[in-house]
């Protein structure tokens, strides 16, 4: 994991009492970035844990996932910022893969596609509102992606001109909806997708999943974002 000042690329981590699985994560930060450690109210020592692993620690006291990655990329000063869950679900050493059509100009913006390990891994009522949601983000910006997957990367400058407001779990979704607005280059990839380290704070509960997708179809009936310019 890189600790230098001026790192080439950042790892937005939002964190809610994820200390059984910090020392993975960020042990699987690849040479040239910086993990970027956005603890969202944790009463486990998560912050603390994060900062003697060498994270750098912003405190965001607003709760939500959308609250976490806006600190962090705001807190960001890399030219590249990625995103990624901070419950072992995923692999941060697998960002340079993503990254890499971003840095050669070929995809603005970059995105994880689930594919799980196990079936322990993606539990069915949330992998059927995924599905679901798929389909409506085709109809509304006609992106044919099969995942929202929170693993992602793009240009940190081009992701403030996005002017992301939501702050709640429809924030992934505004990314990707105001990228296609503002005609940007949307892929994905696959990235495997393991059983996380504890409870999903969204879709680890039928209530969770619920309040993802209000938030995610608030996102998808707002009109079309003016934008200030593409990601080139």
């Amino acid at each position: 994991m890189s600790d230098s000042p001026s790192p080439s690329a950042e790892l937005v981590l939002p964190c809610l009492n994820e200390a059984p699985a910090l020392p993975w994560v960020l042990g699987q930060i690849p040479p040239g970035w910086r993990a970027v450690v956005v603890d969202n109210g944790s009463t486990d020592g998560s912050a603390e844990l994060a900062a003697s692993l060498g994270a750098h620690v912003v405190v965001e006291p607003l709760r939500g996932f959308g609250a976490a990655c806006a600190a962090g990329l705001h807190a960001a000063t890399a030219p590249l910022v990625g995103f990624c869950d901070c419950d072992a679900s995923l692999d941060p050493g697998l960002m340079p893969l993503l990254a890499a059509p971003v840095l050669e100009g070929r995809v603005d913006l970059m995105l994880g596609r689930r594919r799980p390990t196990g079936p322990s891994s993606w539990p069915v009522h949330a992998r059927l509102a995924n599905h679901a949601l798929a389909r409506l983000i085709r109809r509304r910006t006609g992106l044919h992606l099969s995942d929202l997957g929170p693993m992602r990367v793009a240009r940190r400058q081009a992701l403030l001109a996005l002017t992301l407001t939501d702050r709640r779990s429809g924030y992934p979704l505004q990314m990707v909806v105001h990228a296609a607005d503002a005609g940007w280059r949307v892929h994905e990839i696959d990235v495997p997708y393991h059983p996380r380290a504890g409870r999903s704070k969204v879709t680890g509960t039928l209530r969770g999943t619920w309040h993802a997708v209000r938030d995610m179809r608030a996102v998808l009936d707002e009109p079309p974002h003016q934008h200030a310019g593409t990601a080139r």
